[in-house]
């Protein structure tokens, strides 16, 4: 059984972490956690990351705020995908930690969720490991009443409107 490794670029990022940890711990998917920057201590997460395949680990979440270039170092040390979460400081808002984690150059890729999005990163880590763990399969969840109160988006799933490429 899979696990899911996450790092976190210093422990300011905790609350957000916390998130993802505490959905990944409601599915009963395994996860360790740690602390690694890509700038204070960038051998480290190297090392993490060059290891994590042969240590159990299925998929990477990567959370850092500001500068954020931890996703991307990660991912540069691993073939497992890598889910970058943007944390939101008090330098724009998350805004420039967002475009450094969604900003990678071709051949690094890191799949990034909203700023300070960890239950999001949680939940894509497990359909990413359901693909080959089927325990980890989820079943979709009902709409909530807020969510069935919204009004129908403008379009039919069975549209056949064309759009050009």
């Amino acid at each position: 059984m899979k696990k899911v490794g996450i790092v976190m670029g210093s422990d300011s990022d905790l609350p957000v972490i916390r998130k993802a940890t505490d959905t990944l711990r409601a599915l009963g998917i395994p996860f360790e956690a740690h602390v690694y920057s890509a700038h204070r201590t960038p051998d480290e997460a190297m090392a993490f990351a060059r290891s994590a395949k042969e240590n159990g680990f299925g998929v990477i979440i990567a959370a850092a705020g500001m500068a954020a270039h931890l996703a991307g170092a990660i991912a540069a040390n691993t073939t497992l995908p890598v889910i970058g979460i943007p944390c939101k400081s008090n330098t724009l808002d998350g805004i420039d930690a967002l475009l450094s984690t969604v900003q990678m150059p071709s051949g690094i890729p890191v799949a990034t969720v909203a700023i300070n999005g960890g239950a999001n990163a949680a939940l894509l880590s497990a359909q990413i490991l359901a693909l080959s763990e089927a325990e980890y399969r989820l079943s979709p969840a009902p709409p909530t009443p807020k969510q069935s109160s919204k009004r129908t988006p403008p379009f039919r799933q069975n549209s056949t409107r064309r759009f050009k490429t």
